[in-house]
C-alpha cells in the first residue's frame, strides 16, 4: 500500500473511533445522532425504528416494483437448473414448516426457503441491479423478508418496509466499502452486499430490538463473503448462490440466531478489528448513516428490460434501435462494434453462458429483432448458424470514456453496413434505470411473461394484483396459495 493510501486508512480508523460526528453533514430528516455516534448503535436505532416510520409514496411504489420483478425472478427461475437444484437440497434439509420454496409444495424454515427462493431469483439475469455498487439487492433481500413475513405472519405494508431497510443496507455496504476496492481486492461485490441486504429485511420482520439488532449485525458481519471466481461460473449455479442464495440465508440466519437467545458482539462497525478495516483499504464508514430516511435505494436500482447480464442491457437497447429505426436486417451488417465501459468486458465479453454473452445476444438481437427470456437462455442457439455467423461479426471493446459514476452502464454500438455505411447509438440509460423508469404497466408485463408459463394466467394474474396493492395486504401468507401449487 502506498504512503499516501496508508494514511488515508489511519485516518479512517481514527475516524471510527470518534463519536458523535457522523451524520452531522447528512441530510436525512431522521435525527440518527441523537443518540450517540458510533456506527453501530446509530444504524441500530434506525433500524428499529425504521419498522413503524412511513415511507414516501414514491418509495413504497417503487417497493412494490421490486418485489413483483424478484417474484418474476424467483418463479421463473425456479423451472431452471439453479432452481430446481436449490429446492431440491432444501427439500433434502427437512425443517419446520415455517415458509414456503416459490412454485413447489415445500415448506421448511425461513432460513432453508430464504436459500432457495433466493437462488431461484438469481437463477438466471432477470433480477435488479444497482448502478453505482453493482449490488443485486433484490434477489437476496426480497426471499429474506418474504420468508420472515411467512414465518412471523407480517402484513404486506411490513414487507414493503423490510425491503425497503434491506435495499438500503446492501448498497450502503458497499458504499462504505467501496465497490471498487471490494472487487480489487478478489471479492464478489454482489456476495459482499447481499447479506446486508436480507439481515436488513430479516430484522424489522423480526421486530428485534436495539440490543438484537446491534447482536444480528454482528452475526451477520460474521458471515460477509464471496468471491470473484463465480466469473468462471459456466451453469449459473454458483453464481445464483454468491449472489443470492447465500446472502439471505447469511442474514436469516443471523436474525434467528438472536431471536433464539444467541449474544454477540454489540459494536462490530466500531472501533478495532471492525467490519469496515477488516473488508477495505479505505473505508468510508459514514456511507451507512449518510441519508438514511431521505435517499432510499429501491428507488435507485434498474429493472431489467431483458433478462440478460446488466452490462448488455444497453447495447441490446442501442442494436434495437438501430434495427427500427433503419430497417436493419443482419443480412445489411457487416460489422458491428460494441463499446462498453471497461469492467464490464471481463463479464459479458466471451461467457459460456448465453444470458451473459454480449456478441451472442446482440446477434440475437439482429436475427430474430428481440430477445425474449426463452431465447436468452437456450444454449442451442449459441450453436444455431443464422446466429453464429452474425456473432462472427461482433466485437466488444472496452471504453474508458464510458467508465462514468453518472452512467456506469451505458454503451454505444456503432454497426457498418455491407453497402458502407456506418450508423451508430449511444444508450446512455437503458430503459428500467432511475433515470429511464418503467410503468407499473410494462413491470406487470415483463413479470406475467415471466410467471405465467409457470402458474397459469389466472393465478399470475391474482399475484400480480395482490402485489401491486400489497400495502393492503393483512398477512403474506396469504400469497402461499399464488405462488405454490
Amino acid at each position: 500500500m502506498s504512503q499516501t493510501a496508508s494514511g488515508h486508512g489511519t485516518d479512517r480508523r481514527k475516524f471510527l473511533q470518534v463519536t458523535g460526528s457522523l451524520l452531522a453533514a447528512a441530510a436525512s430528516p431522521v435525527r440518527v445522532a441523537a443518540a450517540g455516534g458510533e456506527v453501530t448503535g446509530q444504524l441500530a436505532r434506525y433500524m428499529v425504528e425504521a419498522r413503524d416510520r412511513p415511507l414516501p409514496p414514491e418509495v413504497v411504489q417503487a417497493c412494490k416494483h421490486r418485489i413483483l420483478d424478484t417474484f418474476g425472478a424467483m418463479i421463473s427461475g425456479a423451472r431452471m437448473r439453479p432452481g430446481e437444484l436449490a429446492t431440491a437440497y432444501v427439500r433434502g434439509l427437512g425443517g419446520t414448516d415455517q415458509a414456503t420454496v416459490v412454485a413447489s409444495d415445500l415448506r421448511t424454515t425461513a432460513i432453508n426457503a430464504a436459500l432457495a427462493n433466493a437462488m431461484c431469483a438469481h437463477a438466471d439475469e432477470t433480477d435488479d441491479f444497482e448502478p453505482v455498487t453493482k449490488a443485486h439487492p433484490g434477489s437476496a433481500t426480497v426471499p429474506a423478508a418474504l420468508a420472515m413475513a411467512e414465518k412471523e405472519g407480517r402484513s404486506g405494508l411490513e414487507m414493503i418496509r423490510a425491503v425497503a431497510l434491506g435495499y438500503d443496507l446492501c448498497c450502503r455496504l458497499l458504499l462504505a466499502l467501496g465497490p471498487d476496492l471490494v472487487r480489487g481486492s478478489h471479492r464478489s461485490a454482489e456476495g459482499t452486499s447481499s447479506t446486508f441486504g436480507a439481515l436488513g429485511a430479516a430484522a424489522i420482520l423480526a421486530r428485534l430490538d436495539e440490543r438484537s439488532t446491534r447482536f444480528a449485525l454482528s452475526y451477520a458481519a460474521q458471515q460477509v463473503s464471496g468471491l470473484w471466481s463465480w466469473v468462471k461460473d459456466e451453469d449459473h449455479i454458483e453464481k445464483a448462490f454468491d449472489f443470492a442464495g447465500m446472502g439471505a440465508r447469511n442474514g436469516v440466519t443471523a436474525v434467528s440466531m438472536v431471536q433464539a437467545g444467541l449474544t454477540g458482539v454489540a459494536d462490530v462497525l466500531d472501533g478495532t478489528h471492525n467490519l469496515f478495516i477488516a473488508l477495505s483499504s479505505d473505508p468510508k464508514p459514514e456511507a451507512m448513516l449518510e441519508g438514511l430516511g431521505s435517499r432510499f435505494f429501491v428507488t435507485e436500482t434498474a429493472i431489467k428490460t431483458f433478462s440478460v447480464g446488466y452490462p448488455i442491457q444497453s447495447p441490446l437497447d442501442a442494436v434495437l434501435t438501430l434495427r427500427e429505426r433503419h430497417g436493419l436486417r443482419a443480412t445489411d451488417v457487416r460489422q458491428v462494434v460494441v463499446h462498453l465501459p471497461t469492467d464490464a468486458v471481463g463479464i459479458v465479453g466471451h461467457s459460456a453462458m448465453p444470458d451473459v454473452n454480449c456478441q451472442h445476444l446482440v446477434a440475437l438481437a439482429l436475427v430474430k429483432g428481440a430477445v425474449s427470456f426463452a431465447d436468452s437462455h437456450d444454449p442451442r442457439l449459441m450453436q444455431e448458424p443464422s446466429i453464429q455467423s452474425v456473432r462472427e461479426k461482433v466485437e466488444v471493446v472496452g471504453d474508458p470514456g464510458l467508465m462514468t459514476r453518472e452512467a456506469p452502464r451505458s454503451a454505444r454500438v456503432e454497426v457498418i453496413l455491407a453497402d458502407g455505411r456506418r450508423l451508430e447509438h449511444f444508450t446512455k440509460f437503458p430503459p428500467g434505470t432511475k433515470e429511464n423508469p418503467l410503468s407499473t404497466e410494462r413491470v406487470n408485463a415483463k413479470v406475467r411473461d415471466l410467471i405465467v408459463p409457470v402458474l397459469g394466467v389466472s393465478r399470475a394474474d391474482d399475484l400480480i394484483a395482490r402485489i401491486n396493492d400489497l400495502e393492503n395486504l393483512e398477512d403474506v401468507r396469504a400469497l402461499r396459495q399464488l405462488f405454490a401449487p
